[in-house]
């Protein structure tokens, strides 16, 4: 106790600045005011702030003497409980605060497992329970643990385990007992124990605890380091409310815009300062914290690889650093935590810890307060709660010769990196920055968590990039969301396997079910309505093909011939994407024939980057638009202007033309802006875009079946009586067919070939990255000319391309084909569609497309073929 005394002690009390001016008492043990100082927060329900000493959030303290403040805390838990009782105890700590302080508890208690509250939402993962926290600013906690047992209170053979819930300061206590009211109806169980750093209730709180185990029927105990009380005069809320007022209008009228009381350094222009990122090795399987539960079995793989890892910081550290500071990140509290302590055993230099934070602080600097200095940056984890200011305390000023930041993968973004981030505004006060990013854990089974784009990894997380020069950073660009209250209107993205066979991290849908509804009409039915303007085409389905064993055969050939080629394509247009849209862009594919292509170009980046692109399919229809609905989800949770819309092909460009005049009707009624409607695809034999894989008309497999190469699903559905104006646009999931499925077979075919491919895409994107890939239209042109050569006078029954003419072949009711004179491969699956219809495949000169399919233009029920029949589907 003596060490920690001389590390906490201080000439001056910080805590006499807030109790001179306020009458603000800290009453207690002779040990309270080391440990404790105050400061000022705006907050409406309680005005000071008690920052702890030992906690190492607010205020920089030796690793050491945090972690062991912990551990001794445990340690008297474990001799409360006994071996056996802390064997099968669960230590439960608080976010954000106590993440830390809680796993060291667990620590001190040997084998317990540790979980900790959370602000941070994780898809796939359930929620076990939730609460809310009174005072604080920012109040919803969840709990998501990786074992949904871990709560329960029979676990492990034992007799009952234990609940111990920490917190950093136990004060009214309303906290701890509603989140122990709350999982006792859900997991009772007999005893629970509470701990926290100091017991700051007052005398009229004291005897809730004993009526509060009595209203339970369990028994509750306290074991806390130091008592006192916090003694507040009349008034003293709004007199608080007051004097930061004040203070911050004496501060704004020194220096505007000052973030920290000796005044903010000269904003940095132009690239931020260069940082040294360290490659941790952190040990695979090792969770990042106690996020989703942290176990024995944990424990045991992390501490023997903590000197190594403390080893490679302290070599890029060098041999100067007289003073280092280790930075964590919000709930990132453990990890940082105990590489700080690691590193305090492995080097000369004087090591510190604190951690940046959510809570905002008023700053004074005066030895008599606590928090002396302030910076100020965007958060850059993609929040629940949406963008908004962070703070790092008392690290301005602080004579650190060298800065450790430590973030998890989800906070390596665009926003940690870019102007006016947390890494900017470290490098003004120290000499050398260092960034070591701990791997974001994902529960295995669970999504992973999809941060925004705005909150992008930064590019130099990509570990290979052959083909593309240095680039500057890319500035951070503004993210205005969508008012809140719509958004949460809407429901989470559909994932396999219960919406679609696709895994649930390729894609999410957003698209509602509609499996139940009778949607399917014949295909001249169809047909009729369209073209009579009776109905529109997305307001039903054609019956779904059934392939016959020929055509299934021709098919696996197909794929089989063409898979090094989708493979170069997607490559290319993948680095393409990543070099000119960001490092960790959205990929929005156009559902349904952009889907297997986004799946593919995440696969890409993830083999070829170690990036985790996230992955939407939205629905557009031609004449109706895109779903603004999903628009308005996706703004809501990312930057819009890293959405990059993704296709399989381009034909005349009807769906680019109507994407770029959706969008921009959509952000002038919603008042949402940013959404670039420039499309990525495969092929662009139209020359439609200027992000493309090929300009080749070339067979994409995917392009031959309709659902059973595309997870099942259908095309999607706009019909007023099924989708309201509040709901995605439909799909139905076929999952009878799932006998026929070939979506993971065509996925894992072309990916197989990723490698082979792999130096003539960085040969071709840099080439193409230099080149002028403005877009030709020439594809329209043509469909233009063929339409008044045919006399059809209507371009939108003249389907270019490969991937268009398959489609014209399946679902309409087609007319004739036009082929390339000498089209070899490519167009045997046409040619034998053809022949099963009935239509008529002639060979052209000068045709800018390997092939066009032209749609009946005077349909009528006999209209469907030389023979009169439709496609038989069963």
């Amino acid at each position: 106790m003596t060490g920690q005394r001389k590390e906490t002690a201080n000439v001056v009390w910080s805590g006499s600045w807030v109790a001179e001016r306020l009458g603000v008492e800290l009453v207690g043990d002779g040990e309270l005011r080391e440990l404790l100082g105050l400061a000022l927060r705006r907050n409406p329900k309680r005005a000071h702030l008690l920052v702890s000493n030992v906690l190492g959030k607010h205020v920089p303290q030796r690793p050491s003497v945090v972690y062991g403040a912990g551990v001794e805390l445990g340690r008297r838990v474990r001799e409360l409980l006994g071996e056996d009782g802390a064997r099968h105890a669960v230590v439960l700590g608080y976010a954000e605060t106590a993440t830390g302080l809680g796993h060291a508890v667990a620590d001190g208690l040997g084998p317990a497992a540790y979980l900790h509250s959370t602000r941070r939402p994780v898809d796939g993962v359930a929620r076990a329970g939730g609460f809310e926290e009174s005072h604080s600013h920012a109040t919803s906690h969840l709990l998501l643990p990786e074992d949904p047992e871990l709560l329960a209170a029979e676990r492990g053979g034992g007799a009952g385990a234990t609940l111990v819930l920490v917190d950093d300061e136990f004060s009214t206590g309303n906290t701890v007992l509603n989140t122990i009211r709350a999982l006792h109806e859900r997991y009772p169980r007999k005893r629970y124990v509470i701990v926290a750093l100091v017991d700051m209730r007052t005398p009229a709180d004291r005897g809730r605890l004993d009526e509060f185990a009595g209203e339970i029927g369990a028994r509750v105990d306290l074991v806390a380091r130091n008592t006192g009380t916090v003694r507040l005069p009349e008034g003293v809320l709004e007199k608080g409310q007051a004097l930061v007022a004040e203070q911050e209008a004496a501060q704004a009228a020194a220096e505007p815009g000052a973030e920290w009381p000796d005044g903010r350094p000269e904003p940095l222009c132009g690239l931020p300062r260069p940082h040294t990122r360290i490659d941790l090795q952190w040990p695979a399987g090792v969770p990042d914290g106690g996020r989703h539960g942290f176990t024995p079995a944990h424990r045991a793989l992390l501490e023997p690889a903590l000197p190594a890892m403390a080893d490679r910081i302290a070599a890029a550290l060098g041999e100067h650093p007289r003073k280092v500071l280790v930075l964590g990140f919000e709930e990132l509290m453990y990890a940082p935590l105990r590489l700080g302590t690691a590193l305090e055993e492995r080097t000369g230099a004087e090591v510190r810890y604190s951690t940046t934070t959510r809570s905002p602080v008023l700053a004074v600097d005066d030895p008599g307060y606590a928090i002396r200095t302030r910076l100020v940056f965007p958060a850059h984890d993609d929040p629940a709660d949406g963008p908004g200011d962070r703070y790092a305390y008392n690290v301005a000023g602080g004579g650190f010769d060298a800065v450790v930041l430590v973030v998890d993968s989800t906070a390596d973004t665009h926003a940690l990196h870019g102007p006016g981030g947390l890494l900017q505004q470290l490098t003004p006060h120290t000499a050398h920055v260092l960034l070591a990013v701990v791997p974001s854990y994902v529960p295995p089974g669970a999504t992973p968590a999809e941060p925004s784009p705005s909150h992008a990894p930064h590019q130099s997380h990509r570990p290979h990039q052959p083909h593309q020069p240095h680039q500057p950073h890319q500035p951070h660009r503004p993210h205005r969301p969508h008012r809140q209250e719509e958004p949460s209107m809407l429901p989470d993205p559909l994932r396999g396997p219960a919406f679609s066979s696709y895994a649930p991290d390729e894609v999410g849908w957003l698209l509602q079910d509609l499996s139940d509804a009778e949607l399917e009409a014949p295909t001249e039915e169809r047909e009729e309505a369209i073209q009579s303007g009776g109905a529109h085409y997305a307001e039903s389905l054609p019956v779904e093909y059934q392939p016959s064993e020929e055509y299934q055969d021709l098919f696996k050939a197909a794929l089989d011939l063409s898979a090094a080629r989708i493979a170069r394509a997607v490559g290319t247009v993948t680095e393409t994407v990543l070099a000119e849209r960001g490092p960790r862009p959205v990929l929005v594919s156009l559902a349904r024939a952009g889907t297997p292509v986004g799946v593919l170009m995440r696969r890409w980046a993830r083999l070829r980057h170690g990036v985790e692109l996230p992955h939407y399919a939205v629905s557009i229809v031609r004449g109706r638009g895109i779903d603004a609905n999903a628009l308005r989800w996706l703004a809501a949770h990312h930057n819009p202007a890293d959405v990059v819309f993704v296709d399989g092909w381009t034909g005349k460009g009807a769906i680019t033309r109507e994407l770029a005049a959706a969008i921009a009707e959509f952000e002038d009624a919603d008042g949402t802006e940013g959404f670039n409607p420039e499309i990525a695809v495969l092929a662009d034999p139209g020359g439609c875009v200027r992000t493309y894989g090929t300009r080749e008309d070339f067979l994409i497999p995917s392009a031959c079946l309709n659902s059973t190469v595309s997870g099942l699903i259908s095309r999607t559905v706009l019909r007023s009586d099924l989708v309201g104006p509040d709901d995605f646009h439909g799909a139905k999931f076929y999952r009878e067919l799932a006998g026929s499925d070939v979506s993971g077979h065509f996925l894992d075919t072309v990916t197989d070939r990723f490698g082979e491919v792999a130096a003539a895409v960085d040969a071709e994107v840099k080439e193409l990255l230099t080149a002028d890939r403005a877009p030709t239209w020439e594809g329209w042109a043509a469909v233009e000319r063929i339409s008044e050569e045919h006399g059809i006078h209507d371009v939108n029954l003249v389907k270019p391309g490969v991937g268009e003419t398959t489609r014209v072949l399946l679902r309409r009711v087609p007319w004739k084909i036009l082929a390339k004179r000498g089209a070899g491969a490519d167009l045997e699956h046409i040619r034998l569609l053809a022949q099963q219809r009935g239509v008529p495949v002639e060979e052209v000169d000068e045709l800018p497309y390997t092939c066009v399919g032209l749609i009946h233009p005077k349909y009528t029920r006999g209209a469907t073929g030389a023979d009169g029949k439709a496609v038989e589907s069963k």
